[in-house]
């Protein structure tokens, strides 16, 4: 299927979701720091495609990912609407932020942050470049989500990278749930690399 800008927050519809039905009580995903790179100043364009920026016609350097799921309560009702923003570093290991004193290049062709919502059944989607390490941390996405009342700053993490033991955060976390909360699991046969992460808001 093609996707389409400003179409992909609802383009995994159709897809398989591991989630509980919604009778069961979830664990809610765990909470994780802001971070020093919260954006301060934002491009126009702050749609879910961040491989393209509005008025550029490059492309950013970096490999092309997709990134869906579902935002739910603790009983697995899907949060319609739920407020997502996102941000992260770019394919090098550096984020669009003044403080960020890290010598690898900016990418003028990457959006590096989005603000969308999920669609009435809680689903999102979005495509972005899989982002460079940056010292000392693994690759990672931040998320501020808010849904209902609730209301939740997060990380999510690659499956498949095998530095995550590592993380000076992520390795805090206590393994088990919690820690897997923060993972996002690739998603087999997609035609563009994809990975699958819902996020469970509430308190435990």
């Amino acid at each position: 299927m093609e996707i389409r800008r400003r179409q992909l927050i609802v383009g995994g519809a159709a897809a398989a979701l591991s989630l509980p039905a919604a009778t069961k009580t979830l664990k809610p995903t765990a909470f994780q720091m802001l971070g020093p790179f919260y954006p301060v100043s934002r491009p126009l364009d702050q749609d879910a495609d961040l491989t393209i920026v509005r008025g550029r016609q490059g492309r950013p350097k970096g490999q092309i990912i997709e990134v869906m799921g579902r935002v739910v309560d603790l009983d697995g009702k899907p949060l319609s609407g739920a407020r997502i923003d996102l941000w992260q570093a770019n394919a090098a290991g550096r984020y669009a932020h003044p403080g960020d004193s890290n010598p690898a290049p900016l990418d003028p062709d990457f959006q590096g942050s989005a603000r969308f919502s999920a669609d009435a059944d809680g689903r999102y989607r979005f495509r972005t470049v899989k982002p460079g390490r940056y010292p000392g941390r693994v690759i990672h996405i931040h998320f501020d989500v808010t849904g209902g009342e609730q209301r939740h700053i997060t990380q999510m993490y690659f499956g498949d990278e095998a530095g995550n033991a590592e993380d000076v955060l992520l390795r805090r976390v206590p393994e088990g749930h919690l820690r897997q909360s923060l993972i996002a699991a690739p998603v087999a046969g997609a035609a563009v690399p994809t990975y699958q992460w819902d996020i469970v808001l509430g308190v435990d």
